[in-house]
């Protein structure tokens, strides 16, 4: 029985023993609830937004069971949460765990928002007739420009001037730091009718003798020029000299915006002389070749070179009554001379002169014909002559269009027996009726005086002298002369003669 009691006595000090420990313990275990204390990292993404912008708060807290963050409520220990404040704001975070809280502060700084740009925009007179101008302007408040389509880059109020063509809209808009703001305005472009040209055009004197000339003048309204063929291009209101070897209708058409606008006036030209009309369709044409180097006269057949005319052509025609003439063949620059002897022997005009007493007086001769080339390219030359010959002279007033050697009028040097440029330019037009007109003059020491030529109307002074050549005394009379020259490859083409006549007193 006394064994218990010590038993007993022992448990009892391990026991006071333990509670010992157990109250040293009590002082470590106050020191291990400090190390968890929560703990909290708290920001905002972006730190500064423009007012109305949001931003993300964000937060880690640790040895925490929640946060709760000042006027938005609770949320899990880890976590976000998206804020738009309006101005500047403190956001303060608080973590809260077991063994206590922690706090932790952000800043979100507000900037104002830029206010959006305005903008009038408008044009005065908004409705314009064609050619007219419009002036654009505009006013704009929160903005350092305005710009405007196809018309360029302004200071934020101002103005332009625009001369549309046709109804325009056009479109301005501002730009500011709050953005940009558009408005349309648009120009209403009428088109106006312009009036069509009139035109007065006469001839003074109207009627004139051969070698005289004739003043064309004219007068217009709403026009800016005025156009006659064979001479140019003139201002809407003047007037030019004319010298027409015979009776020739001018048309000149007034060109303006509205139009054109044509008028007619004729000169007539009295013959001082004798005209023998008609030529193209008279009989007894001679015709030959010519081969070159020598450029010998050789009957038909003749190596080399072929031709033909052909009478009473109906188209093309001017009378209805044209002539035909062919050139062909294998030999480069061959030609063939078509021949008609009007005065002397031979005379297909009833003049044989066979007393000798009508050549010897003549002293002026016209050359006046309508030719019509069918192939400017191969046309090398075309030769339109007038011969005299008396008492052993020869005078050939030989004129010949050099259409593929310069597009240039050259004359026969009677003595030196070669051709001479005279500068004047010769340009026929292809497949069409061309009026030509050939003024000589035969002087009283026998020299030749080449006048003038007139192409289509435009006449031209040449007003150069030649001495005459020499003939066989037994030649005597007067011809004209029609000859066709083949070019580098005696490309066949073919020609048309009408209303042919020749002038002589």
């Amino acid at each position: 029985m006394r064994f218990l009691p010590r038993i007993f006595i022992f448990v009892f000090l391990f026991s006071i023993l333990i509670a010992g420990l157990g109250c040293g313990g009590g002082s470590m275990s106050s020191q291990n609830n400090s190390s968890i204390q929560p703990a909290i990292i708290f920001g905002a993404t972006p730190s500064t937004v423009m007012s109305g912008v949001a931003t993300e708060l964000t937060w880690k807290a640790s040895n925490a069971e929640s946060v709760i963050i000042n006027g938005l409520g609770k949320f899990p220990a880890v976590g976000s949460a998206k804020v738009t404040p309006t101005v500047t704001t403190t956001y303060k975070a608080v973590a809260i765990g077991p063994f206590g809280t922690s706090a932790s502060s952000t800043v979100v700084n507000v900037m104002a928002q830029a206010e959006k740009p305005t903008l009038i925009f408008g044009a005065q007179p908004s409705n314009i007739t064609s050619g007219g101008s419009a002036t654009l302007s505009w006013t704009a408040s929160n903005a350092a420009s305005v710009s405007i389509a196809g018309v360029g880059t302004f200071p934020a109020t101002g103005s332009a001037q625009v001369t549309p063509a046709s109804t325009s809209t056009y479109t301005a808009i501002a730009t500011g730091a709050g953005g940009t703001a558009s408005s349309n305005t648009t120009v209403t472009v009428t088109s106006v009718q312009n009036p069509a040209p009139t035109i007065s055009f006469q001839a003074q004197p109207n009627t004139i003798k051969i070698g005289a000339s004739a003043v064309l003048s004219w007068t217009t309204t709403n026009a800016t020029s005025v156009n006659i063929p064979g001479l140019g291009s003139f201002p809407a209101n003047g007037s030019t000299n004319v010298t027409p070897t015979t009776t020739t209708t001018y048309t000149a058409t007034a060109d303006g915006a509205g139009g054109t606008a044509k008028a007619s006036t004729t000169v007539t030209v009295e013959a001082n002389g004798t005209p023998l009309p008609n030529l193209q369709a008279s009989s007894g044409w001679r015709m030959w070749g010519e081969l070159p180097p020598s450029y010998s006269i050789c009957s038909y057949p003749c190596p080399g070179v072929t031709w033909w005319m052909k009478q009473g052509i109906t188209t093309p025609s001017l009378s209805g009554d044209a002539t035909e003439f062919y050139l062909g063949g294998t030999h480069p620059y061959a030609d063939v001379l078509f021949s008609n002897p009007l005065i002397g022997a031979y005379s297909t005009q009833g003049l044989p002169d066979t007393d000798h007493k009508l050549i010897p007086t003549l002293h002026n001769f016209t050359y006046d014909a309508y030719f019509y080339p069918t192939n400017l390219d191969v046309m090398q030359v075309l030769e339109l002559d007038i011969s005299m010959y008396f008492d052993g002279l020869g005078l050939i007033f030989g004129h010949q269009c050099n259409n593929l050697g310069g597009h240039v009028w050259d004359i026969w040097d009677n003595v030196n027996h070669h051709w001479v440029s005279t500068g004047i330019p010769c340009y026929p037009i292809n497949n069409a009726w061309n009026h030509v007109t050939l003024q000589v003059q035969r002087q009283s020491d026998n020299s030749l005086l080449y006048q003038s030529i007139t192409l289509n109307g435009k006449t031209t002074p040449v007003n150069v002298y030649y001495a005459p050549g020499t003939s066989p005394k037994s030649w005597w009379g007067i011809t004209v002369n029609y000859q066709m020259d083949g070019n580098s490859k005696q490309t066949a083409y073919t020609t048309y003669l009408d209303n042919f006549t020749f002038t002589y007193w």
